[in-house]
């Protein structure tokens, strides 16, 4: 009954789309590093995304959506592949998955739309760095400008234990112009100006809020310089938390929350971060803004998301590389034909799941080989049921699983997490080890993946494993004894 349903739904959808004699347009939103400090997502008190906001008050957003891996090349290429982290054996920042034999023909998303009669075009960071932006790549038919910076100071503003040129924020003179992120706005402005060959597939990848966090002058106007932008910490939030889970960022460039503090940059930071969340949502604005002033608004597909979130202090760190919601969610909004208007979903979805929605929304041939569910029908009628919770994985063998109200982690070690999100948003308190939590974490270690690949030839950049009882990290071993770096 469910399929019959599932098909005739598709089947209206295709009559929609034929209204305009064509297929729906796909206009393709990705924002780096962006976690829930978005307004509809309520993540974050003060933030300001007026232009977010609009679009998923025009369409449905997801307020329990999650990454697939909380880092940039495995969550995106999951994204783009349709396939998990744990089946591609792809965990670190490389390699690029077109080199590694068993992934080297594998049809990508916009390949897909372009073996069907899409003109795709792509500009910013879509897959992670410049990966696919080679002429020799074809994963796209139009490219444009590639992700960037933009303008620097002549030197770091911050001096971090980690000397890593990314890892630096504030603010500096400088015009919004000059910003990479404009630049990538303003090609996709103009793409949409030029009234292009339709069908089409147009994405367009924001850099920011993705260190360094630098922002004009007046984007840091709309957040106090005081504490009020703090998340809120608990100092000793470790302590019932595994060894383990700090061996999942054991070493980054991105400093702990104790030096953020000592050094009185924790204010900074934040405030950094949240001016660069305005800025890109401007930039979004920009772009749905030449989409409506085209006439191309009720004949375009619209999909916001981020690749993973970022922490700002909580659990005592910053950046991502972890299991906990503050790295694993993420915005993701759908929009335009096909899809409920101001709509919410609080069932967990996955970054997985645009794949083969895409598919079924634009009439496309369904594929067999993607491991997403299809969210028509949730697009359709919000409060329809998930038949699985979202899975988030960082390298081999450690895996978070998240339900509507639970968050379960279980690392390679064997050593568990469990958070009541209903009463514990912070994730302040493991109930790993009571009890009661026996049948609720029985209930969710059923949904880790059956498939754990070891790393692909050539892993590297954040690659943690743990083989015959030695753990390593980016190929030096950790011993039990090893005081935590930086604490």
């Amino acid at each position: 009954m469910i399929r019959i349903l599932c098909t005739l739904l598709l089947v209206g959808l295709a009559f929609e789309s034929s209204v305009y004699g064509k297929q729906p347009n796909v206009l393709f939103i990705a924002i780096d590093d962006q976690n829930d400090w978005i307004g509809c997502l309520d993540g974050h008190p003060l933030v300001k995304t007026p232009h977010i906001d609009q679009l998923a008050s025009r369409g449905t957003v997801f307020t329990n959506a999650h990454c697939q891996a909380p880092l940039c090349n495995p969550s995106r290429t999951s994204l783009m592949t349709g396939l998990r982290p744990s089946t591609t054996g792809i965990y670190g920042l490389a390699p690029w998955f077109r080199d590694v034999a068993a992934w080297r023909d594998r049809v990508t998303l916009p390949q897909h739309f372009a073996a069907h009669g899409y003109r795709t075009y792509s500009t910013g960071k879509i897959f992670h760095g410049n990966y696919g932006r080679k002429r020799t790549d074809r994963e796209f038919d139009e490219l444009g400008p590639g992700a960037s910076v933009g303008v620097r100071p002549e030197k770091k503003l911050v001096t971090t234990p980690n000397p890593h040129p990314l890892v630096d924020w504030g603010v500096f003179p400088h015009r919004d112009e000059d910003k990479g992120d404009w630049k990538v706005a303003s090609w996709a402005v103009e793409r949409l100006n030029e009234q292009p060959q339709e069908p089409f597939f147009l994405s367009v990848g924001f850099f920011l809020p993705h260190v360094p966090c630098y922002a004009t002058q007046k984007w840091f106007d709309l957040y106090p310089d005081d504490t009020s932008v703090l998340p809120p910490v608990l100092l000793d939030d470790r302590n019932d938390t595994p060894r383990f889970s700090w061996y999942l960022h054991w070493t980054l460039p991105e400093p702990r929350l104790k030096f953020l503090r000592e050094a009185d940059q924790w204010t900074n930071l934040v405030r950094s971060y949240l001016a660069c969340t305005s800025f890109v949502d401007s930039q979004v604005g920009r772009v749905l803004d030449a989409l409506a002033a085209n006439g191309l608004q009720d004949e375009t597909i619209v999909v916001l998301w981020s690749d993973h979130g970022w922490h700002l202090g909580e659990k005592q760190i910053t950046g991502k590389n972890t299991l906990w919601d503050r790295s694993t969610r993420i915005p993701l909004v759908f929009a335009g034909p096909g899809v409920a208007t101001a709509a919410n979903c609080r069932q967990p979805v996955e970054l997985l799941d645009i794949y083969p929605t895409l598919v079924d929304l634009c009439g496309l041939p369904p594929r067999d080989d993607l491991e997403g569910l299809s969210l028509v029908p949730q697009l359709s009628d919000a409060k329809a049921t998930r038949q699985r919770p979202a899975i988030t994985t960082h390298n081999q063998h450690n895996h978070g699983v998240r339900s509507e109200r639970w968050r379960y982690i279980r690392h390679a070690d064997g050593s568990e997490e469990l958070y009541d999100m209903q009463d514990d948003p912070n994730e302040w308190h493991n109930l790993a080890a009571k009890p009661e939590s026996a049948k609720i974490m029985a209930q969710h270690r059923k949904w880790l993946p059956a498939t754990n690949a070891p790393p692909v030839p050539g892993s590297k950049h954040r690659i943690l494993t743990l083989e015959n009882g030695k753990v390593t990290w980016e190929g030096t071993e950790i011993r039990s004894e090893d005081p935590i770096p930086e604490l």
